[in-house]
């Protein structure tokens, strides 16, 4: 009888510390929306999981980070809650918040708030060398990819043509494939150019212009310096010399910066573990792709952050001092 009441009394012990235990208690799991496989936001988003389930002992907290369509959709699944996070462009980070195209028709979308933010992402055209291309204005009648439906650099590359005055329409062709298509695309003379809003050096701009001989093109003018004083979420942005083979100046064109975003309603604590496990490891982090390299803190924290900043990112920057 004795022995019964220690055994029940131990069971008791071992399932009240079990109960107790954080990682019982408190085990979460968050999803980053990232961009296609070939991209830098996808790199990040892995990265980033990573880091923060590499402390999942301490915090309980799992991440993963699936390949997705890019900005706009991630803003979507934010709002609706399918992601914790997603990675997004500056300049749709500021039409969200405003309910701008082409967020007007579900309205705005008002509890979107920032973590930081990354790399420059630059509106990239690569054309065939022998397509005729040497001007923006050139790729009209030609054959384009423009982007995948939902992306951020899709509705980049749309407000650029309709500055221009231009629609889909006035393109021999509008494709609409994924970065990780467009190489093969292009050196098979299926399309005479490329567009993509990216980071660089970009693993799918280095596929396009190894696979057949290509330029990059200029995107400037006097209707490109007309959006750029009406839209203040675009800045004028260099492709930088000596990125790829044969680049041997920087090629103008204009872009904003990759964000790391979240809901108002995403817990605090789970900001502020992601935040940390990104800057406690943040020399680590530069070395995962070389668009990261330059990244310094001072910058990520205030550098293309149009929209509120979560409390739990605060926490954080307020403890380091940097804010």
């Amino acid at each position: 009888m004795q022995q019964h009441r220690i055994m029940g009394f131990l069971a008791c012990v071992m399932g009240s510390t079990l109960l107790s235990s954080p990682l019982v208690a408190q085990e979460r799991y968050v999803t980053i929306g990232t961009g296609g496989q070939t991209g830098v936001y996808y790199t990040a988003g892995q990265s980033i999981c990573r880091f923060l389930n590499r402390s999942g002992a301490e915090h309980g907290i799992k991440c993963n980070a699936p390949s997705s369509a890019g900005s706009v959709s991630n803003i979507a699944s934010i709002k609706s809650g399918d992601y914790d996070f997603g990675f997004i462009q500056s300049d749709h980070q500021n039409k969200a918040l405003s309910g701008q195209p082409p967020f007007d028709r579900d309205g705005a979308v008002e509890d979107l708030r920032v973590v930081f933010s990354l790399q420059s992402e630059i509106l990239t055209v690569v054309a065939r060398a022998d397509s005729g291309i040497e001007t923006f204005a050139d790729l009209k009648g030609k054959r384009v990819n423009i982007g995948v439906p939902g992306s951020g650099s899709r509705d980049t590359f749309d407000e650029v043509i309709q500055a221009n005055g231009w629609s889909k329409s006035d393109f021999s062709l509008a494709a609409e494939l994924k970065p990780a298509e467009m190489a093969a695309a292009l050196g098979d003379n299926n399309l005479d150019a490329i567009t993509y809003v990216v980071g660089h050096p970009s693993g799918a701009i280095q596929e396009a212009m190894a696979t057949v001989e290509t330029r990059l093109i200029p995107v400037s003018g006097p209707d490109i310096d007309k959006l750029l004083a009406q839209a203040s979420y675009f800045t004028k942005a260099d492709i930088p010399a000596g990125v790829y083979p044969g680049v041997e100046q920087p090629v103008p064109s204009i872009g904003g910066k990759a964000v790391l975003a979240t809901s108002a309603k995403t817990d605090p604590e789970v900001v502020y573990q992601l935040v940390k496990s990104v800057f406690d490891n943040l020399e680590r982090f530069k070395r995962l792709h070389p668009a990261f390299a330059d990244l310094q803190a001072e910058d990520m924290i205030k550098a293309g952050l149009t929209a509120p900043m979560h409390e739990g990112a605060l926490r954080f920057y307020k403890e380091k001092g940097w804010l």
